[in-house]
């Protein structure tokens, strides 16, 4: 994290609306280059909203993002992940019928920018899909296809990578080696907003959380911090627990 320099991110006010529903209710947020920041909350809260709407999936109806000093508010997904800005998805949606490299090949093809080239198969190795390289992506089981939707997202050279329950349905051991990556990605200097259910990936590998409630943010900080919020404990425990 690099404290002095202005935020890579920053979201001021963000508005998404479904009909008359707000998903995302004045939210504001910042996030430095090499830090990592979970939204967290109860299933509604808007934490994938935010995820799509700074991605470019929905258009904001309020309020606005700046990366890197630009107002990227309402640019379309493939200008974003140009700018620097690209993501991994709850369920991952790979080509099936095309090999795992191939598939990266597609989103270095179309989605890299112009300050390098990644290698695709150190790339592959970095995330255990080596051996599966030249196998179509329909015989890989869930977690490896949820590796291989990270993989597009980096081969793409992102500074921003949102991630969205990227640990869900791993093991033990394949969690632990997806937190030393992503630490080791913020490390290089990438942002990471992570959105996740599992309150001890969150600990292991944010900096501090969001955690937000009817598309607003309710608490930040650590999650330890968290955990004695009466605010907090209410919203995942019910008001009986929040005394």
């Amino acid at each position: 994290m690099f404290p002095d320099a202005a935020p890579l991110l920053a979201v001021d006010g963000l508005v998404k609306r479904f009909g008359g529903f707000r998903a995302l209710d004045v939210l504001s947020l910042r996030l430095d280059a090499g830090e990592i920041l979970g939204l967290v909350g109860p299933n509604g809260s808007g934490k994938t909203t935010c995820i799509n709407v700074i991605s470019g999936l929905y258009r904001p109806d309020g309020g606005d993002i700046h990366f890197d000093g630009r107002s990227i508010g309402g640019w379309p997904s493939h200008r974003l992940v140009h700018a620097g800005i690209n993501r991994t998805f709850q369920v991952p949606r790979p080509f099936l019928t095309l090999t795992v490299r191939e598939n990266v090949q597609v989103a270095l093809a179309y989605g890299r920018r112009g300050d390098g080239v990644a290698d695709v198969d150190a790339l592959l190795l970095s995330l255990d899909l080596d051996a599966f390289a030249d196998r179509p992506a329909k015989e890989l089981n869930s977690a490896q296809q949820k590796m291989l939707d990270l993989a597009r997202a980096l081969a793409t050279r992102p500074r921003l990578l949102l991630i969205d329950e990227l640990a869900a349905g791993l093991n033990a051991a394949e969690l632990e080696r997806v937190a030393v990556k992503l630490k080791d990605l913020a490390r290089s200097g990438i942002a990471l907003l992570v959105v996740e259910h599992l309150m001890g990936f969150i600990d292991q590998i944010t900096d501090r959380i969001i955690v937000m409630n009817a598309g607003k943010e309710i608490f930040e900080g650590r999650l330890a911090e968290a955990a004695a919020n009466p605010q907090v404990v209410e919203v995942f425990f019910g008001a009986e627990h929040a005394a």
